[in-house]
């Protein structure tokens, strides 16, 4: 097993240094808690993106960041997907208002860019409406500072050859192959009773996954980042005495920029013809959201 340390948490800071010096990219990996069936774990988004952050970086280089597992969900088009695919049970999820995550994002990216990096991929195991809506933000940031800064998820960097999913063949493959310890089929017998939450967003292409067809997917997605990686020309790290740290300043005025900006949020409201969620559903509050 390949011990290289690349998780900036685990890095002695002459370790850090060194491969900042040697490589100036930061991976960011992203993720909601959320359900996916009865049979899996909580964190199969994270998972999935920690293992293709953690195996680039050690094959290119660069340095992991700590794991963000909060996101965008409930809002927009999102609304009524759980309505339909989990209904009115708690489905006890990390989310957030896009509003606190496009500003937290930007000051990620500040901490990212005071630490030294000069390109950040962020690598998100959850997808939705918002995936849009964070390319524009990471564009904006790139625009403000120079920085380069890629988003996407798993599934953006395998499209064309795997097809993506919520729970079905596709994420629980992955999971079975990453963490087979949080996946137990004989738990489909919780849908059949009341307060559990029944079918949890599980999709009918479950039955189909395999421990071997998550290690292809997994394989392919870090092929993809690594080429991606591989394809940037970034300036050098500038010496720390010509360095300028950006401000909290300067990122409330790109924040302001974000919000004044005329761009259509895709997570803000329903899609074009969607029906709306049920007047008296748990999810009608955001089905439209806002930034301030």
């Amino acid at each position: 097993m390949n011990k290289m340390k690349v998780l900036w948490a685990e890095l002695f800071p002459f370790e850090f240094k060194a491969r900042l010096r040697a490589n100036p990219t930061v991976y960011m990996p992203l993720g909601l808690c959320e359900p996916h069936g009865q049979i899996s774990a909580f964190g199969l988004d994270i998972f999935k993106a920690e293992h293709i952050c953690v195996e680039t970086a050690k094959r290119m280089g660069g340095i992991v960041a700590p794991v963000s597992g909060y996101h965008i969900h409930e809002t927009g088009p999102s609304a009524r997907w759980l309505e339909e695919q989990v209904g009115e049970t708690n489905p006890h999820m990390t989310s957030v208002a896009p509003s606190v995550f496009f500003r937290m994002l930007l000051y990620q990216l500040r901490a990212f860019y005071n630490a030294g990096f000069r390109s950040a991929m962020l690598v998100s195991g959850h997808g939705g409406a918002h995936t849009d809506d964070l390319r524009k933000v990471a564009g904006i940031f790139s625009r403000h500072t120079g920085m380069y800064v890629w988003y996407g998820t798993d599934f953006d960097l395998v499209s064309g050859r795997y097809a993506g999913d919520h729970a079905g063949k596709y994420e629980i493959s992955t999971l079975m192959y990453l963490r087979p310890d949080l996946i137990d089929f004989t738990l489909r017998d919780l849908e059949k009773f009341a307060g559990t939450g029944c079918r949890l967003a599980l999709a009918a292409t479950a039955s189909e996954a395999s421990q071997d067809y998550g290690a292809e997917i997994m394989v392919a997605c870090v092929d993809a980042l690594s080429a991606l990686v591989g394809s940037i020309s970034v300036e050098p790290m500038l010496e720390e005495e010509a360095f300028v740290p950006l401000r909290y300043e300067q990122i409330e005025n790109i924040w302001q920029d974000i919000v004044n900006s005329p761009e259509d949020w895709t997570c803000l409201h329903p899609r074009r013809n969607q029906p709306p969620v049920t007047a008296s559903s748990r999810w009608k509050v955001h089905e439209y959201g806002k930034l301030e």
